[in-house]
């Protein structure tokens, strides 16, 4: 048997159990039926409104969901297993191969010790460009403050969202602590009159390595966020009309979007969970 067992590639264990087994041996791991359907309907229902979330996050939703009724969550591998064999989950996408290299660490530990930067740009139906500025907390993920313009990423819109920022978080136009400001090397944030801003609000600034856009790679994460899951099913016939569900895309995702990093919470979750401990 065991030269056999090597040919075919199998443990001489399993098959010395399997012989022993007696005629009437059933397997009884598959025995118990569970009933899907009501899974399934809150499943599909999460999906139809964001269909470019996968089996975790729409698990997210369902802990959420469930959390606040006072109901027992269901577990992340049932989850997935209703979702493939109704044909509900996402493609994988390709290996991506990317010879740039990146040590650092973008996160941190706490709220409002390191905030970053970035921008990105979309169409409207009518062709029109909506460029928008955000600052985003490096350990929380919260979308602080935002703007969108149909003009260029100037110094003054940056410097507008920095002030924001700080208003938002603190209620006032100085923050407590000297808090990082992670951007890019674009026109906007080395200006000198952005520079000497950030540090009169107590920003501190810096910025990545030239061609590393890596470096600042959660304002990177959350571009594609932002384009990929909500931009893209957004109605955007016209500027006035973006910029309405373009608010709401931003709320949407500070309050609800669940992060791996954040244990599936969202932003907002995450800090309130943050300060009732505190």
């Amino acid at each position: 048997m065991k030269v056999v067992c090597d040919v075919l590639g199998v443990a001489r264990s399993a098959v010395a159990v399997k012989r022993a087994r007696r005629p009437e041996w059933r397997d009884g791991r598959s025995a118990r039926k569970v009933d899907d359907s009501g899974l399934l309907e809150e499943i599909e229902l999460h999906v139809a409104s964001l269909p470019s979330y996968g089996y975790r996050r729409i698990w997210a939703l369902l802990r959420r969901s469930r959390e606040s009724l006072g109901q027992a969550c269901v577990n992340h591998k049932r989850v997935y297993r209703v979702m493939r064999e109704h044909a509900l989950l996402l493609r994988r996408p390709g290996v991506r191969r990317d010879n740039r290299r990146h040590d650092g660490r973008v996160a941190v530990k706490q709220s409002n010790a390191r905030w970053c930067s970035d921008g990105f740009e979309f169409r409207c139906d009518d062709g029109a460009a909506l460029r928008v500025t955000f600052a985003l907390d490096c350990c929380d993920r919260e979308a602080i403050s935002w703007a969108a313009t149909t003009g260029g990423h100037s110094g003054d819109v940056v410097r507008d969202v920095m002030l924001a920022a700080v208003e938002q978080r603190f209620g006032s136009t100085q923050t407590p602590q000297v808090i990082e400001w992670l951007s890019d090397n674009g026109s906007a944030y080395i200006d000198l009159r952005t520079r000497s801003f950030a540090r009169e609000l107590g920003l501190e600034p810096l910025t990545t390595p030239v061609r590393s856009p890596q470096s600042n790679g959660m304002a990177e994460r959350f571009v594609k966020t932002m384009k990929h899951d909500y931009i893209a099913f957004m109605d955007k016939p016209d500027v006035p009309t973006a910029l309405t569900h373009l608010a709401s895309a931003f709320e949407q995702y500070n309050e609800r979007h669940p992060h791996k990093a954040l244990k599936y919470r969202s932003p907002r979750e995450f800090r309130r969970a943050a300060a009732s401990v505190t």
